[in-house]
């Protein structure tokens, strides 16, 4: 037996990060927020499924986050249905308004969507994907999974600290809109960490939802109020926008990785890009590569600059793609990845790809259930409080998810009425290519680092072995136009190789949170979930 001394120094922390990765035997969540988390994990004991767990949490956080998510957003999912193992998605994203057109903004002066305002305001769809979600594939009520949101709203919750930084940075931006002042501000500034905020508004608007369902939110005096809102703020949104808002059951888009394989939503989501990172870099071994090692980051970034290229140049709502279809199959086919992988040096960065700037806020969240079904749920409101307009009298705050449009009419993601914008939120689901059995849900919020990060996080399971915990708190790097972002835990040696390969590196610190927040929940064979949840934002893993 160990001595005490020999014992204390031989026993450490099982990764830098300080967390533990959470194991439990029946149903797992993974959330950004503890309450949130503890939401979703009554659903499961209540008799929920895994997409009741996740309404509920995504529920919670548009209280708890109101800078990332919120009633005024979009959402999507991912669903593994293990009696079938059907993988099903659904697109919980809305439409430009009817009136909005290329030509009427550029009549107004703009060559390019403004990023706050009434301008850049679609229909808001995560309300509605919320109740079709649990109506279609829950046990629960929508009551009973909103319950826990308006109980937060309703009594107060204190404002947790990365949320609260967030918050502080917006307050000017808040203090510009009368409504948006009055619901989200405390006398004129954001509420400080573990200050107790309340609000009754959307708590009101949160019990309308639960009484008569998504309705009361896409009609009456809820619908009235946001439309007012956005029109007095020089946008198009119409009632008649708000009530013609459906959800859309879609058909996943995947491929193979080592053995597993990866599901996105289709376009115009983003997680077309995750799917031909992953093919390109197939043809390397990253296994054989430190996971800290500037060939991995070298790589990574390569493919990443080619799948974006056609992410910018090719994507947008495939209902309104100018040819027969956007290339889907082609974009995520082997043989074409093969193409790219030859255009990549081993020594020499590539030049830029010009990008357009995409919002960042907001919220991932998964759960696994006791039976084995597994949900992938993401909630946003685009960039920091989305539009920055609140809709008087409800607490909602609208998104500026039209932000991301083009006013080329010639380009795929150009503004055209009841058209989807290209989406930067992405949930994730993994199955084991031989069994078909679930093999992970997971997620990695913030804007254009969404597909980088599920690369990046699923190379740290597959081709590095690591666990869930480690395998989100691993460094990250996240690529813009110009320069390559890189946490302090990166070694010099391999910052400086980074440089030498014609990389512009900017280190960070040892966290940071343009790398997103990444939650994950394993399903190994053993039947245990293995969950792992990201140090870099508030919340946490809870298993039964």
């Amino acid at each position: 037996m160990l001595r005490s001394e020999e014992a204390a120094t031989s026993v450490r922390r099982p990764d830098q990060g300080g967390r533990s990765t959470v194991f439990g035997t029946r149903g797992a969540v993974a959330c950004e927020h503890p309450s949130a988390a503890l939401a979703g994990i009554r659903a499961l004991d209540a008799g929920g499924t895994a997409v009741d767990a996740c309404v509920a949490m995504a529920a919670c956080m548009a209280v708890l986050s109101p800078m990332a998510t919120g009633m005024g957003g979009d959402a999507f999912l991912l669903y593994y249905e293990a009696d079938t193992g059907r993988v099903l998605g659904a697109n919980g994203s809305g439409r430009a308004p009817r009136a909005a057109t290329v030509e009427k903004l550029r009549d107004l002066g703009l060559d390019e969507m403004p990023e706050r305002g009434g301008l850049t305001i679609v229909v808001p769809g995560a309300v509605r994907l919320w109740e079709d979600a649990a109506n279609s594939l829950g046990n629960l009520p929508l009551a009973r999974l909103l319950e826990p949101a308006w109980e937060l709203a309703e009594n107060g919750f204190p404002v947790s600290e990365v949320v609260a930084r967030y918050w502080q940075v917006a307050e000017d931006l808040l203090s510009e809109n009368e409504a948006a002042a009055r619901a989200l501000l405390t006398e004129g500034r954001a509420p400080r960490p573990g200050e107790v905020f309340f609000q009754e508004d959307l708590a009101a608007t949160l019990s309308a939802v639960a009484e008569d369902g998504a309705d009361a939110f896409y009609n009456g005096e809820i619908a009235r109020s946001m439309a007012r809102a956005v029109q007095e703020a020089g946008g198009y949104l119409a009632e008649e926008d708000l009530a013609a808002h459906e959800s859309t059951w879609v058909e996943p888009i995947s491929t193979d990785y080592r053995g597993v394989r990866v599901y996105e939503i289709p376009p115009p989501g983003q997680g077309i890009a995750a799917l031909e990172m992953l093919n390109i870099l197939e043809g390397f071994d990253l296994g054989t590569l430190g996971p800290l090692s500037s060939d991995r980051v070298h790589l990574e970034v390569e493919a990443k600059k080619l799948a974006y290229r056609d992410l910018y140049e090719e994507i947008g709502d495939p209902e309104f793609w100018r040819h027969a279809e956007i290339p889907t199959e082609r974009l995520i086919s082997k043989d074409y990845a093969a193409t790219l992988r030859e255009r990549i040096s081993p020594d020499r960065a590539a030049g830029r790809v010009p990008e357009p700037a995409l919002g960042e806020d907001t919220i991932y969240l998964c759960a696994v259930d006791a039976d084995g079904n597994g949900c992938s749920f993401i909630n946003s409101l685009y960039m920091g409080f989305g539009s920055s307009i609140v809709a008087p009298d409800t607490g909602v705050c609208l998104h500026n998810r039209g932000t991301s449009f083009r006013l080329d009419p010639d380009h795929p993601n150009s503004l055209a009425p009841d058209k989807r914008p290209l989406h930067t939120i992405i949930p994730g689901l993994a199955t084991s290519s031989d069994t078909g059995a679930l093999w992970a849900v997971f997620g990695n919020m913030g804007g254009a680092m969404q597909p980088q990060g599920h690369v990046q996080v699923l190379s740290n399971l597959i081709d590095h072995g690591m666990t869930a915990q480690e395998a989100v708190d691993h460094p990250r790097h996240r690529h813009g136009e110009d320069t390559l972002l890189v946490e302090g835990r990166l070694p010099e040696r391999e910052v400086e190789r980074l440089r030498s390969k014609g990389h512009e590196v900017e280190v960070g610190e040892d966290y940071v949170i343009p790398v997103g927040g990444a939650q994950l929940i394993r399903t190994p064979e053993s039947g245990v979930r293995a969950c792992g949840s990201d140090p870099r934002k508030d919340g946490c893993a809870l298993a039964q």
